[in-house]
């Protein structure tokens, strides 16, 4: 215990990062507590107090988050960076900044995506900025720079190169290996000269000319990437809940759902319109050919027709009539169903041969 005590006087207060390690504890803690609340109010568990819903009205997290960050960066431009309060307001803005990001899906695409696949983008923002935090907090600040000593300028290539080499990784769709490489150089030199992921920009813009790198890139994907995610994906569970595959209380998927239903519908509607325009045009071509040919029975039905629609002009209105109903029928028009409905037609008379073939046949 006093070895580490030591340690912490040594390499934490005496070189002046007191307040940037106090704003990681800030950051992490936070982060670590509210993921607990939600699961724990996720899971309805009793003995957990509940959503912050007053009149109703819910209120994310993030919104004290924003509270935190504003008293913690006024605060210290309001005390000129003095002790000790640079260390309250430091462990302040890192408890806004863990509450905060934790929410950045729902910032990014301003809906509530917490639970949703979408929602994995608050733990990488997560990730990233504690990273990004302890990078800083274990190497030189500013990139070498040591109030009181020289500048360390081999300390600032190997900073600078690794930050481009995280930069390419992170191009190349490697996340995690760009993510890690900030704080291992190595780790992200290895990820930058290896091959880029099929999806990303990297495979977009250097692998559209070169088949057999992008044939190895998807060769890769299928072998080793696969497991590579499911473990991410693993991970991802264990810290931040599994998200929900179809959220029932998502308001984007009752908009999809009813934009679908809608075309569908419509679609419906369209194709059976169709139809009973193409019907009711065919019937329509068989009555004018039976009138044009004569024989009793057309006659009778044509007369019958005539009769009922008002119909005047003989055949020859018939036809025309006829051939404008193909017409719309070709043009997509639905608006030929003033055509009588097709099942109350009046059934053609039987030829007075077949009625006595019928009646010999029963016999």
């Amino acid at each position: 215990m006093t070895t580490l005590l030591d340690s912490y006087r040594e390499h934490i207060v005496a070189a002046h990062k007191q307040p940037l390690f106090l704003l990681l504890v800030g950051f992490i803690t936070s982060f670590v507590f509210i993921r607990f609340s939600v699961r724990m109010i996720r899971a309805q568990v009793r003995w957990w107090p509940g959503n912050v819903t007053p009149g109703g009205l819910h209120i994310h997290h993030m919104v004290f988050g924003l509270g935190f960050l504003l008293v913690g960066g006024i605060g210290v431009f309001a005390t000129y960076g003095g002790h000790p309060w640079i260390d309250v307001f430091g462990l302040l803005f890192g408890i806004g900044c863990g509450l905060v990001l934790d929410e950045f899906a729902l910032i990014l695409h301003l809906d509530d995506v917490y639970w949703g696949e979408q929602g994995r983008k608050s733990v990488d923002a997560v990730i990233f900025g504690i990273l990004f935090t302890a990078l800083l907090l274990v190497g030189y600040v500013p990139l070498g720079v040591v109030p009181g000593q020289e500048t360390r300028w081999g300390l600032i290539a190997v900073i600078s190169v690794n930050a481009l080499a995280s930069v390419i990784t992170l191009i190349k769709g490697k996340l995690w290996t760009g993510l890690l490489g900030i704080m291992v150089p190595g780790l992200s030199w290895i990820g930058a000269i290896r091959l880029a992921r099929p999806s990303s920009p990297w495979a977009r813009w250097r692998y559209a000319t070169r088949p057999r790198r992008r044939a190895r890139a998807l060769r890769r994907e299928r072998l080793l990437h696969r497991r590579a995610d499911r473990a991410r994906t693993w991970l991802f569970d264990l810290i931040a809940g599994a998200p929900d595959k179809v959220p029932a209380n998502h308001p984007a998927a009752h908009r999809v759902a009813e934009r679908m239903a809608a075309r569908a519908t419509a679609h419906l509607d369209a194709h059976a319109a169709r139809a009973l325009a193409r019907r009711s045009a065919r019937l329509a071509d068989r009555r004018s050919a039976a009138a044009h040919a004569g024989g009793p029975g057309a006659a009778g039905t044509a007369a019958h027709e005539g009769q009922q629609y008002g119909a005047s002009g003989g055949g020859e209105g018939r036809g025309r009539r006829a051939k404008q109903r193909r017409r719309t029928v070709r043009a997509g028009r639905s608006r030929t169903y003033a055509v009588r409905p097709t099942g109350l037609e009046p059934r053609p008379e039987r030829h007075s041969y077949l009625l006595t073939r019928t009646r010999r046949i029963h016999r």
